[in-house]
């Protein structure tokens, strides 16, 4: 568990997940809107030279960018579960060429790969928040590693 203090942090700590980032990886994550989601995935794009500003995709479900590797951003907030994610292709087999990003995991359900990193975000508003890593296995642990 580490504490962020402010949305700077969170996108520095963005920033060093995107730099670690390899072709396959799937980073999730979980907390209350206004957690600051979006903003560490503003830092996750920083971190693999994204040029273009990563917004929220609410409302298209999935943004795809360029930098060091692609990045697949996707913000399930206004799915109801798995089935619209499956039914609306969102996860395919063209995200094991970048970093997948989604936002609102917990949407899935038991439909989340099982390979990944969780990052679960407690706290919202402009407070410091509480963030939880954990690595679904080896291939993520590598994130772990990295002194926040």
């Amino acid at each position: 568990m580490i504490v962020v203090p402010d949305a700077v942090a969170m996108e520095r700590l963005g920033g060093a997940i995107g730099e670690l980032a390899a072709a396959g990886d799937l980073v999730c994550l979980y907390g209350e809107l206004g957690a600051g989601k979006t903003v560490l995935a503003k830092g996750i794009g920083r971190g693999l030279a994204v040029e273009e500003t990563v917004n929220s995709p609410s409302f298209i479900l999935m943004a795809e960018y360029v930098g060091r590797l692609p990045l697949f951003h996707l913000d399930l907030y206004r799915l109801t579960d798995a089935v619209d994610v499956v039914e609306g292709g969102l996860l395919d087999e063209r995200q094991a060429s970048g970093l997948t990003v989604i936002e609102w995991a917990d949407r899935l359900g038991s439909a989340v790969p099982p390979s990944r990193l969780d990052l679960r975000i407690d706290g919202v508003g402009d407070g410091p928040r509480s963030v939880a890593l954990l690595a679904s296995d080896p291939r993520h642990a590598r994130y772990l590693e990295v002194p926040w």
